[in-house]
């Protein structure tokens, strides 16, 4: 391994050019005064440069100074996803497990204002409506619709839905209850009940060992996906109505809520993937491995009845490229580092409606921290990506969002009322549920 020592100026990339050359003795050294977050002009991370050129003891040093595991680069990809991509199981291990402790520790510092805000909020009743829809012919028909309830009571929130999940046009249907309790300790706080069934599952704080190798698993034989709801060229306007005389349209939402129209342009979902870490085998076998996975289901057992885990990929051709041609190209134009893509892009520009209202009591800052604990379900995570934006005056009482590259959902709230009488009962365990930790994987 090269010794050769790296520049410091201050307009260079001193980590960065030490993982290039691969020079670990430097970067240790660099660590204790240099910003392990900082991004290069291509948006990459030492960590990105560390995962791509397959420098391991750089990755763990790296990882050891709480380098970031979920941040993107200029194209899009975090260190993780390029993990995958070089296939080193260990790295890809140790990037899961960084990426969960990073996630728990964000929630850990966000947690007391969180809950400080929630109990600040008067107690409430309230009801979200869904209607997914398609441009896709027949598929509307098929799709699903909810209404969702949600409660709460002093640092407490309680959804209950009859949609368990939704993604790649499957979708679970069910009666579930959602339980955020915030005076109780992080591992004890969220509680997903499946009333159908009488059993619960804690979501749980952190994963065993055989999860996380599972999980692994699963990222090793499947896409390497990234989508997301771009917002750069967003722009809101007045919808009008009328054909002679034209005015800005009003609607009532649900009877109650008096609203101005608007008309949402430049909203894009991006969806993109990669498969070169893939063999054609792993293509004709990949839906059931991911299903056997992700139900919990590890098949393939060894002779001590431990399960059969995926091998490191054979490392990639070294690309030959140096350190200058490196930091010399456009940015994100960087000759290749690992292996060859095999990628695959799209993008559909919606169009949509959007109702906001003065009328509604609640705010938008109070709705993003309820949105904020009921995350875990992803719709509602992308309900709280789009509330975040920079809307215009008022609430939004009816939503048109992206959910797919091929289904909208529009959510309307429908219902709410300031309660002093919500019953205690709803955010405690029945005594008649029985555990099942594995009831939902994703959670």
């Amino acid at each position: 391994m090269s010794t050769t020592n790296c520049k410091e100026e201050d307009d260079s990339y001193p980590l960065h050019e030490c993982v290039f050359i691969g020079d670990v003795r430097k970067l240790s050294s660099l660590l204790r005064f240099n910003d392990v977050t900082r991004k290069d002009k291509h948006g990459n991370t030492a960590l990105h440069l560390a995962v791509m050129l397959g420098r391991k003891e750089c990755v763990q040093l790296l990882l050891a100074h709480s380098a970031p595991v979920k941040v993107k680069n200029l194209a899009g990809w975090s260190p993780l996803a390029e993990a995958i991509s070089y296939g080193d199981r260990q790295t890809i291990s140790s990037l899961v497990r960084k990426l969960k402790q990073q996630a728990r520790e964000q929630m850990e510092v966000r947690r007391p204002d969180l809950i400080r805000a929630l109990a600040q909020i008067q107690d409430f009743y309230m009801e979200l409506k869904w209607d997914f829809h398609s441009w896709v012919p027949l598929v509307s028909r098929i799709l699903p619709s909810d209404v969702c309830k949600i409660y709460k009571s002093g640092s407490g929130i309680r959804l209950d839905t009859t949609l368990v999940d939704f993604t790649d046009m499957k979708w679970e249907r069910g009666d579930i209850s959602f339980i955020f309790q915030g005076e109780k300790p992080p591992s004890e706080s969220l509680t997903v009940l499946d009333n159908k069934a009488k059993v619960y599952q804690r979501v749980r704080y952190e994963e065993t060992e055989n999860e996380i190798e599972d999980e692994v698993d699963i990222l090793m034989s499947s896409d390497i996906l990234a989508a997301q709801m771009s917002t750069k060229g967003i722009s809101f306007s007045r919808a009008q109505s009328g054909w002679i005389f034209r005015e800005d349209r009003k609607e009532t939402v649900a009877g109650l809520y008096r609203s101005d129209i608007y008309t949402i342009t430049g909203l894009v979902l991006e969806s993109r993937k990669r498969r070169e870490h893939l063999s054609t085998d792993d293509l004709q076998k990949n839906k059931a491995i991911i299903e056997s996975l992700t139900k919990g289901n590890t098949q393939n057992l060894d002779t001590n009845g431990e399960p059969t885990r995926r091998a490191s990929l054979n490392p990639p051709p070294d690309s030959g490229v140096e350190w200058n041609m490196y930091i010399s190209s456009p940015p994100g134009q960087y000759p290749g580092l690992g292996r060859e893509l095999v990628y695959k892009e799209s993008s559909r520009n919606f169009r949509a409606t959007l109702a906001m209202s003065d009328d509604f009591p609640l705010s938008v800052d109070m709705l993003l921290n309820v949105l904020e604990v009921i995350a875990p379900f992803k719709h509602f995570a992308k309900l709280r990506q789009f509330v975040a934006m920079k809307l215009p005056k008022g609430f939004p009482v009816k939503i048109d969002i992206p959910i797919l590259p091929t289904v909208t959902a529009k959510i309307t709230f429908q219902k709410f009322d300031f309660r002093d009488d919500i019953p205690p009962e709803l955010f405690i365990i029945p005594e008649d549920y029985i555990e099942d930790p594995l009831r939902f994987p994703d959670l």
